[in-house]
């Protein structure tokens, strides 16, 4: 199974619909906010894929702001972060992710890229499709789960 993690896109539709093409084999591709219009209209453009979309503290549309979705068995916390004081401590996303029986927590809204595993919890930032912070480049995750359920994280930079 394979999972692409996009947050931030900041109404940079053309970089997300690439990100989307590139990856046209994803089992599903989750948006953790901030990027509502080019997120709609790429969706319409591939309506036979699997998408999911949770809110960010720059989207003014009606969204959730939690979403967990289920994949090869792990459960799967997706926000968009600034509830969850994710710029303070990764903390309160691990605890929620636990509350809910997550294996994994997925949250933006910094923009900047980090994997982890923090109290048996994978923990995923992809990083901002638009404006990265500090020296990162554009990126996006993808989170493969192979035939065993072996859980596998990674970032991808954009050229």
């Amino acid at each position: 199974m394979k999972i692409v993690v996009v947050a931030d896109t900041n109404k940079d539709y053309h970089k997300y619909k690439a990100v989307v093409e590139k990856n046209l084999d994803a089992d599903m591709i989750i948006h953790l906010g901030n990027g509502e219009h080019e997120f709609a209209d790429v969706k319409a453009e591939h309506p036979d894929m699997t998408f999911y979309y949770v809110g960010g503290d720059c989207d003014y549309g009606k969204h959730k702001m939690l979403e967990v979705v289920e994949a090869q068995g792990y459960k799967i916390l997706c926000v968009h972060g600034h509830e969850h004081n994710v710029q303070g401590s990764l903390d309160p996303i691990v605890s929620e992710a636990k509350a809910r029986g997550c294996k994994v927590a997925l949250f933006g809204h910094t923009h900047q890229y980090r994997t982890t595993v923090i109290d048996g919890v994978y923990v995923m930032n992809p990083g901002a499709i638009d404006s990265p912070r500090g020296k990162n480049k554009p990126s996006y995750g993808v989170i493969t789960i192979d035939g065993s359920g072996k859980l596998l994280m990674n970032i991808v930079a954009i050229q």
